[in-house]
């Protein structure tokens, strides 16, 4: 096959392009150009896309002996990855920027241009595995390490995305075998420590870099029954479940913390309350959509797990497909999730598919006065 190897500049991309070659396939690298600052450069571990590592992408690609290209999608990642952020935080929702990059981006925008240019297949280094089922249908399933698996952010691709998808690091059993073996090709990224945190905010500062670009007004924290606790310098950065750095000025009647439950952009509030009013008994979402097959009925309840984070637990649940919204009951109360984050449905080890938490109802109603 064709294969277009998306090469971040990190180790895993560079040992999953060096993998694909050695499967026989036709590799092309690219890095993807997601910054228009051309002075951006990584710190430590903080970013990614950066000047530094479209280098580091390139020394990889040289020792394989790939092309290797730099592709600028910087206009496509501000709008469909940055305003996007922004947006769903004036919304008064807590976004995942990395859902909407590898679903608007990397398996939307650059799997568009790789087939328009005859490309088969895009392959990248996340830890994931693709199944065929005795029909021949994909099916996108965890990483044979757990610890490592990035299915999650995965499960935003829908069933022709994956018939293009490629994961050469899915079976390997550990992060420490593909450093060794990139070690061992030569590749100076071998030991270069993992990214996190947001790219487009490499200092971490999400309150700071969204209140330089829509402004923080002061405004009113209350209770759920309306009492005012205290007050705020700027709504957008405060995220549900965040304990720290509320500053009340009215200690709770039981001496507990407080815990933030809700953002108001309307109305520029922020409300808090006890850490079990973060229980929520169901979740749903218009924007779903499925990874490969979809159930046999979908609006009738089945069985599954949800995963609401990266690195949460999946939690047993059960899901169906009532008035256009793919609605999930956990077994148990979920706890600190928030609308905008990433409801994945597992079958198993399976990815089912996925929704944008727009709705979601409190296991703890709050108490009659």
């Amino acid at each position: 096959m064709k294969v277009l190897a998306a090469m971040s500049g990190g180790v895993d991309s560079a040992v999953a392009a060096a993998r694909a070659v050695e499967a026989g396939h036709e590799v092309v690298g690219v890095h993807l150009a997601l910054s228009r600052m051309p002075g951006t450069l990584r710190t430590g571990s903080r970013g990614c896309c950066t000047v530094e590592d479209s280098m580091d992408a390139q020394r990889a690609a040289n020792i394989i002996g790939i092309p290797y290209y730099v592709w600028d999608f910087s206009e496509r990642f501000k709008l469909d990855v940055v305003d996007d952020f922004i947006a769903e935080y004036t919304a008064g929702r807590t976004p995942n920027p990395c859902m909407r990059c590898n679903e608007r981006i990397k398996f939307a925008a650059l799997l568009e241009k790789a087939i328009d240019l005859g490309f088969d297949a895009v392959a990248t280094g996340h830890y994931a595995t693709i199944l065929t089922d005795e029909n021949g249908n994909r099916e996108l399933h965890r990483a044979a390490a757990w610890a490592k698996d990035q299915s999650y952010v995965l499960g935003v691709l829908t069933a022709e995305q994956l018939a293009h998808s490629m994961f050469p690091l899915g079976a390997t059993p550990s992060k420490a075998e593909v450093r060794a073996e990139a070690a061992e090709r030569g590749f100076s990224v071998a030991t270069k420590p993992d990214s996190h945190d947001i790219c487009f905010i490499p200092d971490g500062d999400t309150r700071g870099w969204l209140a330089d670009r829509v402004g923080a007004e002061a405004g009113l924290i209350r209770e759920r029954d309306g009492s005012i606790v205290g007050s705020h310098d700027g709504a957008l950065a405060f995220t549900i479940g965040q304990r720290k750095g509320l500053h009340l000025g009215v200690p709770s009647p039981d001496g507990r913390p407080r815990f933030v439950l809700e953002v108001k952009p309307s109305t520029n509030e922020v409300v808090v309350g006890p850490r079990e009013a973060l229980d929520l008994a169901e979740i749903s979402g218009d924007r779903f959509s499925w990874a490969g097959l979809p159930p046999t009925d979908p609006h009738t309840p089945f069985d599954c797990h949800v995963q609401i984070r990266a690195h949460a637990d999946p939690v047993a649940a059960v899901a169906v497909v009532r008035d256009g919204s793919l609605v999930i009951t956990p077994n148990v109360p979920l706890n600190g999730v928030s609308t905008g984050q990433t409801a994945v449905v597992y079958l198993g080890t399976r990815v089912l598919g996925q929704c944008t938490i727009d709705r979601t109802v409190s296991a703890v109603p709050l108490p009659v006065a």
